[in-house]
């Protein structure tokens, strides 16, 4: 698979046109699809957007790929009430479009809080999955990654343009993305800040800090959610350097799950870029996977 930088990638300032649908509460959500095939469903970050699976989007060749800019994220709508920025609404969402698509069954990649909508759909709408990757997350999220999340979400960038950014981004994640060269690093500012009038600004809603601040406190037991995705070809890639994802969970993850498919990225923290060779390998097994 080509690497980050590769020249078919998608633009972020030109995307395609893009397809929308309602969500159940009224939004409109925008979504990309293609391909044709396995259903695979790519969920993003808390604070990312369907541009991050522009390094997958070679499975198109092969599979139906579809990419979700969850709400307040991206190019969807924002919620007028921040309290409906959670892991249920957004799971719903998910259903939602699924309906839309007529598709009773997909496979999901999930990066980060969309492994989390993975599991969560596992427990109540099992029959509505094929099989789930979870990029750099699991049933136990560490307190450090949680820590640094809470201290950047919705604080905008003081970069003026993506050459700052990317300047920015390199020295913010030296220790977790060590060798990552710049040309790399203004790819993926692109994919997370918008350019407008007064600098660089951010490409979701701000008031997603509401709800991650307002749920500090004693970690809820994620594992039966987990626990939900028995019986389900199942794959978990890891950041070597994550802060989010430790070693020992992944390790209790894999006893936990006979079958599991595991990799760690080296040189990477949360979350690996997906077209790392460990990376490539792991996605190429999970599809093989899945029925």
């Amino acid at each position: 698979m080509p690497g980050l930088c590769d020249s078919r990638r998608v633009n972020p300032e030109s995307p395609a046109m893009p397809q929308t649908f309602a969500t159940t509460d009224g939004l409109m959500l925008v979504y990309d699809d293609q391909g044709s095939g396995t259903p695979l469903l790519c969920l993003a970050g808390l604070t990312r957007n369907m541009a991050d699976f522009e390094t997958v989007l070679p499975l198109a060749d092969r599979l139906r790929l579809i990419r979700l800019d969850s709400r307040g994220r991206g190019a969807s709508d924002h919620d007028p009430d921040p309290a409906n920025y959670t892991i249920a609404h957004e799971a719903a969402d998910v259903l939602a479009l699924l309906d839309h698509l007529g598709l009773p069954r997909v496979a999901i990649l999930g990066t980060s809080r969309g492994g989390l909508i993975a599991m969560a759909l596992a427990v109540q709408h099992r029959h509505r999955l094929t099989g789930v990757l979870l990029n750099d997350i699991g049933p136990v999220i560490e307190p450090e990654g949680l820590a640094a999340i809470r201290d950047y979400i919705g604080i905008r960038p003081r970069h003026a343009d993506y050459d700052q950014a990317a300047t920015g981004l390199q020295r913010f994640h030296a220790a977790g993305f060590p060798g990552v060269p710049l040309p790399v690093w203004r790819v993926f500012a692109r994919r997370i800040y918008s350019q407008a009038a007064d600098g660089l600004d951010l490409r979701y809603d701000p008031a997603l800090r509401v709800n991650v601040l307002a749920a500090a406190g004693p970690a809820a037991d994620l594992w039966p959610l987990f626990s939900a995705l028995a019986g389900l070809p199942v794959a978990v890639l890891r950041g070597a350097n994550s802060n989010l994802l430790s070693a020992a969970t992944l390790a209790e993850m894999i006893r936990r799950h006979p079958g599991l498919i595991a990799a760690t990225v080296p040189d990477r923290g949360h979350v690996p870029f997906l077209d790392e060779p460990a990376s490539v390998a792991l996605i190429d097994a999970f599809v093989a996977a899945l029925p």
